[in-house]
Order: structure tokens, then C-alpha cells, then sequence
């Protein structure tokens, strides 16, 4: 007998607009009992000072957050300099003051410094793991844990503006760059420190800005279908954007009926394609292009799955 699931089986993206001073665990649980949705999980977290876009994927989506965890993200900060602080942010202890003494020149050659291919060194308050531990945790000890340079690229960094002891920035750069590194770094580059003090995150890949959803609306929303007692899938699925749109920047292949059939069963099939061995593609299922999971082409030609859409029957939930 198959087991039975809390929740409703729904698949798609939410974009949140993440609030302030709340963890992106503690937005991601609040999206999924809203949704009352089975299963949830984000694409990346965001800092509790920072807000902005946090793609939540529900249901099957879930098994394609790692390629919107893997693209590019565009986010606006705004700096405090003069003060550095042992978490990079607001958050934290100052643990350094002094004076302003650069002039714009100089700023402006700092701020190239990070445009391009660089690397740069996490910071021990990142979720990044050391034996199965995030740096945070270690650091909240006061223990350092050595940690290796990664490359990152800054596609894009603007001079928004500079107004006393604020500087305001927007920045387009590449997965795993930490932008309160880039704070921090940059204020030692200039000799007085800082940190930041407001962080937004525009745009995680080429999700519109626009689709975002606050956690007061989608609870409005929520509210209101309670009360007029309409279903959720009326009241809050029209919110969510296709599941497949986390990669559907891969070539796709379009199987028959037939040959699909054999594909979800996990076997690797003959379809119609122009693609190189070892290409990663989207693989939809008949005249509606219907999403059935990613596959790889084998060096045969073939399209062999990698991760597929699991079709819940109604009595798999409650």
C-alpha cells in the first residue's frame, strides 16, 4: 500500500519576496503551510537582513531547485563604511571604526577590483558546510575553520550612489558569491571598513521581478479563500510558475506518447533530436509539450533519464 502524504501534490515555483529579519526555513514553512502543499524546499538561502526574490519550489520542483540554487543573481546593497563587524552586517559586533579618508578615484578603482573573475574567501558566518556543520556554527564558538578561495564573477557592479558614510550598490554576479565578502573586502581595500546594512536580491535567473508575492499577501489570499470557502487550487496555484521554468534554459526533446511511456519507466529511448553526447535536456511528453523530467543523451544517441516527474495518483494524498 502506498504511503499516504500530508498535503496536497502540487508542483510549480513561488516567488517570495522574502521579508526582513526572518530566515529563508522559516519563509520556505510558512509558504508550504500556506500553500498546504506536501512538500517544499528553496533555491538558495538569504541572509534574515536580507530581502527580495526566493524561488520555492512545491512538489516534483523540488528535484530541479539545484539548477536555480546553481544561476545567476542580481541583488541592490547598501554599505555602511567606517565600520567593519564580525558577521560582515548589521547584525553583528562592530569590531573596528575609522575614518573615512579615500576619495571617489579611489573608490572607483577598488570597485573595478571585484568586476570580472575573481576569488573570493566565504565568510565563516555563510551556510557553507564543514563536516556536515554550516560556518556559522562555528563561528557563533569563535572557532575558525580554514577555508579555500572559490571563483566567482561579478558580471555587472553599479555605483548607485555615495551620501555621508552609505554606500548604495547593485550587483550582478554569479552562484555562491557572497555579497557581504564584497562589503567587507572592499572596506578593507579602502582602509575603513564596513559592512552592510540593507540587502535585496532582485533576481535569482530570468524570473520576473514583477511575479513576486509577499508573505501578508499570500496570507491575505489564503484568509479570503477560507472565508468563501474556494478551493486553494482557484485561490493561490495561479501564483505558482511552471516547475519546468527552473530549466528551461536546457535544449528540449519532445517524445510520443508511446516512447514517454517507456522514458518515465526509466529507461533510456530513441527520439528525434540534433544534440551531443552528454548534453543535459528537458524532455516533454506529446503535442502539449508536457514536462516529464531531464535526461542526458548517452553516447549513443540515446535520451536517458536523469530525473523524472513522479505522477501522484489521488490516493497517495490525504
Amino acid at each position: 500500500m502506498a504511503r499516504r502524504r500530508r498535503g496536497r501534490e502540487i508542483n510549480g515555483i513561488f516567488l517570495l519576496d522574502k521579508p526582513q529579519d526572518i530566515s529563508s526555513n522559516d519563509a520556505l514553512q510558512k509558504v508550504r503551510r500556506l500553500f498546504n502543499a506536501s512538500k517544499a524546499g528553496h533555491t538558495g538561502a538569504l541572509d534574515p537582513l536580507a530581502t527580495g526574490m526566493l524561488p520555492i519550489c512545491l512538489g516534483e520542483a523540488t528535484k530541479f531547485s539545484q539548477f536555480l540554487l546553481d544561476s545567476d543573481k542580481r541583488y541592490r546593497v547598501i554599505a555602511r563604511l567606517g565600520q567593519r563587524t564580525d558577521t560582515s552586517d548589521a547584525h553583528g559586533e562592530v569590531i573596528s571604526e575609522r575614518p573615512l579618508t579615500f576619495t571617489q578615484e579611489q573608490l572607483d578603482v577598488a570597485l573595478d577590483t571585484f568586476r570580472g573573475d575573481t576569488l573570493q574567501v566565504p565568510s565563516m558566518y555563510s551556510a557553507l558546510k564543514h563536516q556536515g556543520r554550516p560556518l556559522y556554527e562555528y563561528a557563533r564558538k569563535g572557532i575558525t575553520i580554514e577555508r579555500e578561495a572559490r571563483p566567482i564573477t561579478v558580471y555587472e557592479l553599479l555605483f548607485i550612489r555615495r551620501e555621508g558614510n552609505e554606500l548604495e550598490l547593485e550587483i550582478h554576479c554569479s552562484k555562491g558569491t557572497y555579497i557581504r565578502t564584497i562589503i567587507d573586502d572592499l572596506g578593507e581595500m579602502l582602509g575603513c571598513g564596513a559592512h552592510v546594512i540593507f540587502l535585496r536580491r532582485l533576481q535569482v535567473a530570468t524570473y520576473p521581478a514583477e511575479r513576486m508575492v509577499t508573505l501578508e499577501q499570500l496570507q491575505a489570499l489564503r484568509s479570503h479563500a477560507d472565508e468563501t470557502e474556494t478551493p486553494l487550487e482557484t485561490a493561490l496555484d495561479p501564483l505558482l510558475l511552471p516547475m519546468d521554468t527552473a530549466v528551461s534554459h536546457f535544449p528540449q526533446v519532445n517524445l510520443t506518447d508511446v516512447t514517454a511511456a517507456y522514458f518515465k519507466q526509466g529507461q533510456p529511448v530513441r527520439a528525434q533530436h540534433e544534440l551531443a553526447a552528454q548534453t543535459l535536456t528537458r524532455v516533454t511528453q506529446g503535442d502539449d509539450a508536457c514536462f516529464i523530467g531531464l535526461a542526458v543523451i548517452s553516447d549513443e544517441g540515446l535520451v536517458a533519464p536523469r530525473r523524472l516527474v513522479v505522477e501522484h495518483t489521488p490516493e497517495q494524498a490525504e
